[in-house]
């Protein structure tokens, strides 16, 4: 999968899509890109009605000569800069970092970031934090340690004087964002699962289907899109399939559909682990390695099922 920034065509195609009306998970598949990186791309500059390519590129340009410029300043000075009262920016950090707490952040994780986020820069080495807040390296380097495995700041290594320091971007809340909606897609996995081995028609095993249900419909809310752009694949092979009015393999799908293996294989996965996006059909297997459809359990009663079996 290709890596680095996205270059002016590959924004021409994300607004392309936009307009087509296409969901963020298609346009990264076009452009062989995570679906993380078109989200956030389209959050950052206008959303997904205001996005304009050539307006994307040159501010994306701006915040990247800002940032560099602004990484060569003297960080513990900014707080004087701009007709600041020191006192009252060191008062708002300890405000900001006590919130951070409240909401379940180590305390010194919270120094840190609160640090990070009231800089100009968005940069500050181990040495400037550790004379900002007082503290002892060690204390520091942990609570780096923890927000990296947050997702939060990321290390820089600077040519002059061979030190690393800490950045803060300006995208950092909306990759926390998503990185929560993966933890829910994860709990929604793991209640699925244990919903299975409980099995659905117990208290137990009904209470993790609901918990399934609503961390899976909090997860594609906070992903950027409906469940109709997150499983678009999963769709077409059911689709595939009523089409087919037999079952299939998993290599007769990916030879239909002209898709890898590893496509097809995922976008079952995704049918079989998201039943509520594919209703009223539901995924089956007939024989190992072989898919059909039938109608969501549940969704006829009894009675209707057998109605229409006598037609």
């Amino acid at each position: 999968m290709p890596g680095g920034r996205l270059t002016h065509e590959d924004r021409l195609r994300v607004a392309a899509g936009l307009a087509d009306g296409l969901g963020y998970a298609e346009i990264a598949r076009r452009l062989d890109r995570p679906t993380s990186t078109v989200s956030r791309e389209v959050a950052r500059n206008g959303g997904p009605r205001g996005y304009r390519a050539d307006h994307a590129h040159h501010a994306t340009a701006r915040r990247a000569r800002r940032a560099a410029s602004a990484r060569g300043e003297d960080a513990p000075a900014e707080d004087a800069a701009y007709g600041r009262d020191p006192a009252a920016v060191r008062a708002f950090v300890d405000q900001f970092a006590e919130l951070m707490v409240h909401t379940g952040l180590p305390r010194m994780a919270a120094r840190v970031l609160a640090s990070l986020v009231t800089t100009d820069s968005g940069s500050l080495t181990a040495a400037d934090l550790t004379r900002r807040l007082r503290v002892s390296p060690a204390s520091v380097s942990k609570a780096v340690a923890y927000l990296e495995r947050l997702d939060v700041l990321r290390r820089e290594h600077r040519a002059v004087g061979r030190r690393e320091a800490y950045v803060i971007d300006d995208d950092v809340w909306l990759r926390t964002w998503l990185t929560s909606a993966r933890t829910h897609a994860m709990m929604a996995d793991t209640a699925q699962a244990g919903a299975g081995i409980l099995h659905p028609g117990t208290p137990a095993g009904a209470r993790l289907a609901v918990m399934r249900q609503f961390f899976t419909s909090l997860s594609d809310d906070m992903a950027g899109g409906t469940a109709a752009d997150a499983f678009a694949d999963a769709l077409t092979v059911l689709a595939a399939l009523v089409h087919a009015e037999v079952p299939l393999t998993a290599d007769e799908l990916a030879t239909a559909l002209g898709w890898s293996e590893a496509r097809v294989a995922t976008a079952l996965y995704d049918a079989e682990q998201h039943p509520d996006v594919a209703d009223p059909l539901t995924l089956r297997r007939p024989a190992p390695d072989t898919y059909g459809v039938a109608a969501r359990p549940g969704r006829l009663s009894a009675a209707q099922r057998a109605a229409l079996t006598r037609r």
